[in-house]
């Protein structure tokens, strides 16, 4: 990022305190003469008590953050899920997960400032987070995790995008033909192009540059929502019944091991559809003050997840409806709909624009990350650290860093990449969803407010706490167990780059 580069390592540019902080800071505003500091006072207007300049961010700006990153691909699939589970587990874990998700996401956000939640030092990032309240060991575990599912997310998003791109030209070909040519296309152009567009909005330096992207972003998203749903709706008319069954697709469909697997791939893949928490802190560090960012991050996290949930089970619950047991991965382009043909390409053209938006939203972090890591061990590289100023139409202009066209070129090659290695959307997104859930929205945040609300041990809140985390625990272990399942399932029917749709 680069705000991240020019304040990040304190010495790029010689104004730094060597910890990551400008000399801008709130404790000494106090200490200022108004007749002899005027500048200096001037200065505190456009700063922070951190010394980065004024944070923006309010209770919509956060909520459109969240809703961009919650309800992306992973409403698509709601209705397979649910599927699995069936009328009375399927919604009933919607809505724990709902539930859990909002707790700990408050827990989190009370952990954006270390002590006083109002002038405590700053946490830029959910690593500096962990690190402040439970040590550097914590801190590097918790990194990987994070930065490799956020890695994840981005290929899930690449290959959602282009099953999207393809649904598009595949709906209008059948209509075309009148459903005498399967239309068969190859998906490696399409994610290549995918590829191309986040190039492009890779080079946006930072979160509070993103905002426009992802308001346009979370209206695509109730955009196809909204349609996914009416279309669930319109199928439930049109064969005057509800499908579906109260224990969820039966062993006469699947074999009672492959019931066992897929229930378990649904829990991942409802993990997925509700995780933010590895962004949280981040999206939080946008937010302006007063009132303090936790009061207002909170705020956005039930506004944001009352919404998703309202969305989620009307979208899993009716698509399920339509379809029973033979509910598609993904309910907008499985083909469990055809028409109306013209409706289905706005649905997954709003699919393709807010995975574009989403993408960014949760590569930001690792964007950030490794600019500030490069900036605070090369300070005085001419390609790290220059910024070349370059004006705009309009009277605006952009800085152009060469470090971050590289970096975040070759970053999302590599998706790219690998996306066309391993185009499974279900089983991606079960897995991304088991490994991120428990770490990142459970356990680190009910260690971090542990440790930061010094709860003691073995009181009723820590055992509560504690249970809540091992629970979680072991429903993310049985949903990684089937999203592996499943993938190693799909490895013996596909060839690397040679995905057919």
């Amino acid at each position: 990022m680069e705000k991240m580069v020019e304040s990040g390592n304190g010495n790029g540019n010689g104004n730094g305190n060597g910890n990551g902080e400008l000399p801008y800071h709130r404790n000494n505003h106090h200490a200022l003469d108004v007749t002899t500091d005027a500048p200096s006072i001037m200065a505190s207007k456009c700063f922070d008590d951190d010394g980065r300049p004024k944070r923006t961010g309010t209770v919509w700006t956060a909520s459109a953050h969240i809703i961009t990153a919650v309800i992306g691909s992973g409403v698509l699939s709601l209705a397979w899920s649910t599927a699995q589970l069936g009328w009375i587990a399927g919604p009933t874990v919607l809505f724990l997960f709902s539930f859990v998700t909002y707790y700990t996401s408050t827990l989190l956000a009370a952990c954006y400032r270390a002590g006083d939640p109002d002038t405590g030092k700053r946490n830029y990032t959910y690593m500096d987070a962990v690190k402040s309240t439970l040590g550097g060991y914590q801190e590097k575990i918790c990194g990987w995790v994070q930065y490799v599912n956020l890695f994840g997310v981005a290929i899930g998003y690449t290959i959602a995008s282009s099953i999207s791109m393809m649904a598009v030209k595949r709906a209008n070909c059948f209509h075309r033909s009148g459903g005498t040519d399967p239309c068969h296309m190859n998906a490696n152009p399409y994610m290549i192009a995918f590829g191309v567009i986040q190039i492009l909005f890779s080079q946006i330096p930072d979160f509070d540059q993103l905002w426009w992207l992802s308001f346009v972003a979370a209206v695509m998203s109730f955009t196809y929502s909204t349609i996914g749903l009416g279309l669930g709706i319109g199928k439930v008319i049109e064969n005057k019944e509800i499908k579906g069954s109260l224990t969820g697709i039966g062993i006469d469909v699947v074999s009672p091991t492959d019931k066992v697997w897929r229930s378990f791939q649904a829990l991942g893949g409802i993990a997925f559809a509700y995780s933010f928490s590895n962004i949280l802190i981040e999206i939080q560090d946008t937010i302006k003050a007063p009132p303090s960012e936790a009061k207002t991050m909170k705020k956005a996290s039930l506004v944001s997840i009352f919404v998703t949930t309202i969305f989620y089970m009307l979208c899993g619950c009716f698509g399920y409806a339509a379809f029973g047991d033979q509910s598609p991965g993904n309910l907008l382009t499985g083909f469990g709909f055809y028409n109306p043909y013209w409706l289905l390409d706005i649905a997954n053209v709003a699919i393709v624009v807010h995975l574009v938006g989403a993408y960014q939203v949760y590569c930001q972090p690792i964007y950030a990350f490794v600019e500030k890591l490069a900036a605070s061990r090369f300070p005085d590289s001419y390609f790290v650290t220059k910024e070349f100023r370059i004006p705009l139409p309009g009277g605006s202009s952009y800085n152009l860093n060469l470090f971050r066209l590289v970096w975040r070129t070759i970053f999302v090659i590599i998706t790219t990449l690998i996306s066309m290695l391993l185009p499974f959307f279900n089983d991606i997104v079960g897995l991304l969803g088991s490994l991120g859930f428990w770490p990142l929205t459970v356990y680190y945040p009910v260690e971090m407010y542990i440790a930061q609300m010094k709860i003691p041990k073995w009181s009723t809140r820590w055992v509560s706490l504690q249970i809540l985390s091992m629970a979680c625990l072991i429903i993310s272990i049985a949903a990684a167990a089937g999203s592996i399942a499943g993938m190693i399932v799909d490895l013996k029917s596909v060839k690397p780059f040679h995905m057919n749709y």
